[in-house]
């Protein structure tokens, strides 16, 4: 595992794909910040922190309407060899293009696009989902 973000995000994928109800994964702050945005963004239903043989992970529900996740897909944009950042103007323009959101690490956090836009803030911008 090299990059813990990355890791995350595709588990959250795989599962939705593989219409998993439930998910375990690695304890990481980042982590953490990531699902409480998703599930404020209505991705994920809860987001619970549990401790399995003395090691901390993270609990969580993928968010289902009729029967099909709500997270379609994720683009990773940030890699290990190659840091994206943007200012704030940048986001409003990629995010009005599309029907997805940004979810970036700023000097205040983990934040979405529009957060970030409302706050006057850029980033290392994370990955988009839709």
């Amino acid at each position: 595992m090299n990059h813990t973000v990355s890791d995350f995000i595709i588990r959250i994928k795989n599962a939705a794909l593989a219409r998993r109800r439930e998910i375990i994964a690695p304890y990481t702050r980042i982590a953490r910040d990531i699902a409480k945005v998703l599930e404020k963004e209505g991705f994920l239903e809860e987001v619970r922190q549990e401790t399995v043989d003395k090691k901390k992970m993270l609990s969580f529900k993928i968010r289902y309407r009729n029967r099909v996740p709500v997270l379609t897909d994720v683009k990773i944009i940030s890699k290990p060899s190659i840091r994206v950042y943007t200012p704030s103007k940048n986001i409003n323009v990629s995010q009005r293009k599309g029907m997805f959101i940004f979810v970036l690490s700023t000097s205040e956090g983990i934040l979405t696009g529009r957060e970030a836009i409302k706050k006057n803030l850029g980033g290392e911008v994370l990955f988009k989902i839709w």
